[in-house]
């Protein structure tokens, strides 16, 4: 029980660093824009590394990959974990570093999100919808395909995702208009946060204590306060300018 005390600590240590980072990014952004960016995905990235440290020491508490939410934080995070590819760069490292949106003058993009709590999540975090696809889904004949994983897995997850995350509604949507898949963005954040509901509530029923002011900080909001609804798909369009 202690080992998984301690995995809920180091994600609610690790959630609490990335608001400060977050917080911290338009200051920063106007001295060092690089540092802010890196700062800020670091720390994402960071927490992705916690909330697998938890699924490592409770898969037998939840089973991850039976829900679209917890299984695609698991995927983003083997994907960049490893890192022997170039996806799951985020928006801000895509645009904002060495000047990349110049790259993209006058194209448009699609930002897709989920409400959480019935309202536009506050925090965004955007990858691309592509590399999603790239990682699972084999009829792309990918080269950064998921190798860790198997057929019937990969066709498992890609499934989940298409379904409970609406990825498919997006995809759908961006044909439809005529948006190229490299750009369409979704927002991972109400991902993450739904993820991390589900985990804390299973555990919490487990009998599982939140210890350390972090946890406790966590605590209520993941268990009873927050929700997050992905059956209503937010799009905003954004023309680089």
């Amino acid at each position: 029980m202690d080992i998984k005390e301690q995995a809920i600590k180091k994600l609610a240590n690790s959630m609490r660093i990335y608001v400060e980072t977050h917080m911290d990014f338009q200051r920063l952004k106007t001295i060092d824009i690089e540092e802010a960016v890196e700062n800020l995905d670091r720390a994402f990235e960071a927490k992705l590394e916690a909330f697998h440290s938890l699924y490592d020491v409770t898969k037998d508490d939840l089973d991850y990959f039976s829900y679209g939410d917890t299984a695609a934080i698991i995927l983003m995070r083997n994907a960049i974990h490893h890192r022997d590819h170039l996806l799951f760069q985020s928006w801000n490292h895509n645009m904002a570093l060495n000047e990349g949106y110049k790259k993209h003058l006058g194209a448009e993009f699609l930002l897709a999100g989920y409400d959480v709590l019935d309202s536009t999540a506050r925090m965004r975090y955007f990858y691309k919808l592509e590399d999603f696809y790239l990682r699972i889904d084999e009829s792309l004949q990918s080269p950064y395909i998921e190798s860790r994983m198997g057929s019937k897995n990969r066709k498992k997850l890609l499934s989940q995702l298409g379904s409970e995350l609406n990825f498919s509604d997006i995809k759908q949507k961006a044909e439809s208009e005529r948006y190229p898949i490299k750009q369409v963005y979704v927002n991972v954040m109400p991902i993450f946060i739904s993820a991390v509901c589900r985990a804390f509530t299973a555990l919490k029923e487990k009998g599982v204590e939140f210890k350390g002011f972090d946890a406790r900080a966590y605590e209520a909001p993941f268990i009873n306060e927050l929700k997050v609804d992905f059956a209503k798909v937010v799009y905003e369009p954004l023309r680089i300018t």
